[in-house]
């Protein structure tokens, strides 16, 4: 327990006490000198834990130096606190973090490089979520998914000739094995007998059309044009693409078809004859897109009347 300051009234108590003191001896003598030392010791703030050798005078201990610092080199054991090397070691999900902060640093550090139009930017098919869960090893959300394949695809905006190779080669770890938009299918050929092969569908018709150069006979199932179509309309159908690019008298046309109904076959012939004609032209591409003749959806279905099978249904204003 420390030593407190005495109070005034003690100090007035002591100071008449020295009195006689004062009177007897001299202000220079070494006794009255000796006492006085004492009494400051004894006055001044001390701890219990600082005595000298007489036990009636407390002693002030002296300031004690500041710690030297810490050399860590002089420890030959590895220490008890080990320092993780990721900084989201602590996280939720430590290693999906690791991911983000990645790409994160690498979009920083690459973000003034000139960007392509999205137009142009070379396609990419990243890992899909079950993959990614896979290849990272956590149960990652679908938010958090989103929000990196969206770095993923401003870092593959950069232009392909100034990317880094190193940053070119960190997203490619995050593409799909197999990316089926780098594979291009080969342009189809003209066979050795000179023919050109083309394949269209509508509705639950498919047709498979050869094409090659001659007079403008037109086979269809074994059948003259007439005989597999009656009307007029749809021998129309099948010939289009050949008299929009004015070629009728310039192919021979031999096309299998099967499935549907009259005027699915003739459709989808039309569909194929168009595919085999620009294997040998492939310049009449805008005149047959403008056409109609290559933008034919298989998947288009005919709507029917309403109360019918796969028909539209009533507007609400029709039910009042």
């Amino acid at each position: 327990m420390a030593w407190q300051r005495p109070s005034c009234v003690v100090q007035a108590m002591q100071l008449l006490r020295l009195q006689p003191l004062r009177s007897s001896a001299s202000p220079l003598s070494p006794t009255h000198t000796q006492f006085l030392l004492r009494s400051q010791k004894a006055n001044s703030r001390g701890y219990a834990t600082g005595t000298s050798s007489d036990s009636s005078v407390q002693v002030v201990p002296e300031a004690t130096p500041a710690a030297p610092a810490i050399d860590f080199d002089q420890f030959p054991y590895r220490p008890a606190r080990i320092v993780p090397a990721s900084p989201s070691y602590f996280s939720g999900s430590p290693k999906f973090i690791d991911h983000l902060l990645r790409l994160e640093n690498l979009l920083a550090e690459n973000e003034r490089l000139p960007k392509t139009s999205p137009m142009h930017v070379p396609r990419k098919a990243w890992l899909k979520l079950a993959q990614f869960r896979d290849f990272v090893g956590e149960p990652v959300p679908t938010k958090k998914y989103k929000s990196l394949i969206k770095i993923l695809q401003r870092i593959n905006r950069i232009r392909p000739e100034i990317i880094p190779d190193y940053a070119n080669n960190i997203i490619n770890e995050y593409v799909r094995p197999g990316n089926p938009y780098g594979v291009k299918p080969a342009p189809p050929t003209l066979d050795e007998m000179g023919r050109a092969r083309g394949r269209g569908k509508r509705k639950t018709s498919s047709a498979v059309v050869y094409l090659v150069e001659g007079e403008g006979e037109v086979l269809v199932n074994g059948k003259t044009l007439s005989e597999a179509f009656p009307r007029e309309h749809d021998r129309e159908s099948v010939v289009w693409p050949l008299s929009c690019t004015e070629r009728l008298d310039k192919y021979n046309v031999w096309a299998t078809v099967k499935g549907g109904g009259t005027t699915g076959q003739a459709e989808s012939i039309t569909l194929a004859l168009a595919r085999a004609l620009l294997v040998h032209e492939p310049g009449l591409k805008q005149a047959l897109r403008k056409a109609g003749t290559v933008t034919v959806d298989a998947r288009r279905v005919e709507r029917k009347k309403p109360g019918h099978v796969k028909a539209r249904k009533k507007p609400a204003w029709v039910k009042r």
